[in-house]
């Protein structure tokens, strides 16, 4: 299994229609055949020192394999939300694992 995991930190001056259009391009991402698992969330109100609320959103993905990973990195929603939204972030930070 690939454990897929982005998190977004979205520029100063996005307005909130223009993080709720964001948010909701990132659920389409859920519609992928090749995703087993989805999770999207914001920071949860945990106060730790080791916790990091500093990002915006987090997804989460799980793919079967490798090959899977691979089809979703191609895959035409995917494209399309980083074409429409990638110009928002201010940084972005991928994690995978397996």
């Amino acid at each position: 299994m690939i454990a897929h995991h982005v998190l977004f930190w979205l520029k100063a001056d996005i307005t909130e229609a223009q993080k709720a259009a964001f948010r909701k391009s990132l659920e389409t991402l859920e519609k992928i055949e090749v995703v087993k698992t989805f999770h999207l969330g914001a920071p949860a109100p945990i106060e730790r020192a080791v916790v990091d609320t500093s990002y915006t959103f987090s997804l989460l993905l799980i793919f079967e394999d490798l090959a899977a990973h691979d089809v979703y990195q191609v895959h035409p929603l995917h494209k399309a939300f980083l074409d429409e939204f990638k110009i928002y972030f201010e940084k972005v930070i991928i994690y995978d694992a397996n």
